[in-house]
């Protein structure tokens, strides 16, 4: 191989390079991002099930208040 291939071969690999670095940071940002969001609708969820919980109470007594079961 010539000096000017070896030349031509490390700048394409060096652009290559560069390009990734590129695509990587820009990943990584998106993933952050996505986390903050999943973190956000997570307590969402959370806070909904609470006023849910509020709001309806189950029509299941709780085991002190159900009448025992008939004896035969």
């Amino acid at each position: 191989m010539s000096e000017k291939d070896l030349e031509t071969r490390l700048d394409e690999l060096e652009t290559r390079m560069a390009f990734q670095d590129d695509v990587i940071n820009t990943l990584s940002e998106q993933v952050a991002k996505q986390e903050l969001e999943l973190r956000e609708l997570w307590q969402a969820k959370q806070l909904l099930h609470r006023q849910l919980k509020e709001v309806s109470p189950s029509n299941i007594k709780s085991e002190e208040e159900e009448t025992p079961p008939p004896h035969y």
